[in-house]
């Protein structure tokens, strides 16, 4: 279903899962580019991009958020219809461009509408909110970050991996999000794709600070989490190291006593069995042997 609020002379519509009658009612009043339409059937998250036309423009965003458990960071796209007197937004899902319509919905029945002049200014509005939403997750991000980093010396190493992990991830998925994206924020702000209003490269700019903030973060967040990763990696395998070391130690002191043991266990005359004291005897030479090894691998410090 469309829904539309008037500011002015300005129409702003925004559209959850368009049905075939929204689109087709966006194609007879508008004529929007068969290829825009057919974008906005897509059901899969399509790469961001901006089709430039003479009368409008058609621009794809991607943004995150956390999904339903708020562990992992998901992707969410917002398709816009960006003419000279209208804004159309399109999402798949109830999110934050239509909780930021609804409110201004809910602010027309106050006459508190948002002060606006023009479309460029509505656009900028609604990606100046998506920035400030965008730069909380990934400070929430960045944190997790420093949490891994302090968790690495931690024993609970099945946890720590585990957060190192969804920590990842989320790096991952900002990185590869935010990436493709640069270029467009980059073309609005230097004034390579032109607006409908005068003077808004200032604005452009303002987001274009945010984006890179964000991005700056992202960036060193993915050196410093892959660097968590590797030197964890790292401290298991010595400590798998270690426990192999000591185990092959005790496994070589305990090898010649076995010998011993089982020499003299078997049914066979051997030298000393008749011997009054022979169990103290092999006992204290076998404790001798012991002791030996192990005083010569403390001076080959191999322990």
């Amino acid at each position: 279903m469309i829904e539309t609020i008037k500011l002015g002379t300005l129409r702003w519509s925004h559209i959850v899962r368009p049905s075939e009658e929204d689109l087709q009612a966006l194609k007879e009043h508008y004529h929007f580019h068969p290829l825009d339409l057919e974008d906005c059937r897509s059901i899969i998250n399509l790469r961001p991009k901006i089709d430039i036309y003479d009368d409008y423009y058609f621009i794809i965003l991607h943004f995150p958020t956390f999904d339903s458990s708020q562990v992992f960071v998901d992707v969410r796209e917002i398709k816009i219809f960006w003419g000279s007197d209208f804004l159309i937004t399109i999402g798949k899902s109830h999110w934050l461009v239509k909780e930021m319509f609804n409110q201004e919905k809910n602010r027309l029945l106050t006459n508190q509408k948002l002060e606006v002049g023009s479309s460029d200014a509505l656009l900028y509005k609604i990606l100046e909110y998506l920035m400030m939403e965008s730069q909380k997750l990934a400070e929430k991000v960045d944190k997790d970050v420093d949490t891994c980093g302090k968790a690495l010396f931690n024993r609970n190493a099945e946890r720590t991996i585990e957060k190192i992990s969804v920590t990842r991830k989320n790096v991952i998925i900002l990185n590869t999000m935010f990436k493709p994206q640069l270029i467009l924020f980059n073309k609005l702000q230097s004034g390579a794709i032109k607006g409908f209003a005068e003077n808004m490269e200032d604005y452009w700019g303002n987001i274009m600070d945010y984006y890179q903030k964000i991005w700056d973060m992202v960036e060193d967040d993915g050196e410093l989490i892959k660097g968590y990763s590797t030197t964890f990696d790292s401290l298991q395998v010595n400590k798998t190291n270690e426990v192999i070391k000591i185990l092959t130690l005790v496994s070589s002191i305990l090898l010649p006593l076995t010998f011993i043991a089982s020499l003299y266990g078997m049914n066979i005359k051997l030298p000393i069995q008749d011997h009054p004291f022979s169990f103290f005897i092999v006992a204290g030479g076998m404790f001798l042997i012991a002791v030996g090894m192990f005083v010569y691998f403390k001076i080959k410090r191999w322990l």
